[in-house]
């Protein structure tokens, strides 16, 4: 853990640049900027009392097929994200020959993204016009 820490800090620091003064000042009076490489990696987690942190399941298609279509796209979004952090969570961390922790969380997301897709599927199937039938399929296709 701690060379990943490392890493990230080496990482963020190359990435970061200096802020000009307008800029620096207007951000001052805000809030902190974060840098966008930040979305890449998790936060630390500490394991108090040596517990193991637990993480959720996969989401089950009768539950994905309650919501609305707007829902499930930023559902997506949001599995999109995770799994692109994870991704290179684990690629960084076999680069320096670390364990990656909980495993079981990469194919969770992807069980849930192909059960997105499947109700999707079947929401474009059921649907009575066949050119909107059409491009809802396209667009699935495109995910």
């Amino acid at each position: 853990m701690f060379m990943v820490r490392v890493f990230r800090r080496t990482l963020f620091a190359a990435a970061r640049s200096e802020p000009s003064n307008a800029t620096a000042a207007a951000s001052a009076s805000t809030k902190m900027i974060h840098n966008p490489l930040e979305a890449f990696f998790e936060a630390d987690r500490s394991q108090e009392e040596g517990k193991p942190v637990v993480y959720g399941r996969s989401w089950k298609a009768s539950e994905l097929r309650l919501k609305s279509w707007d829902d499930l796209q930023k559902l997506w979004c949001v599995l999109l994200k995770e799994k692109n952090m994870l991704m290179t969570q684990r690629q960084m961390l076999h680069a320096q020959n670390l364990r990656f922790p909980n495993p079981e969380r990469i194919p969770k997301v992807r069980k849930s993204m192909c059960r997105i897709k499947h109700v999707l599927t079947e929401r474009a199937i059921d649907e009575p016009d066949a050119r909107r039938s059409a491009e809802m399929k396209k667009m699935i296709n495109a995910l």
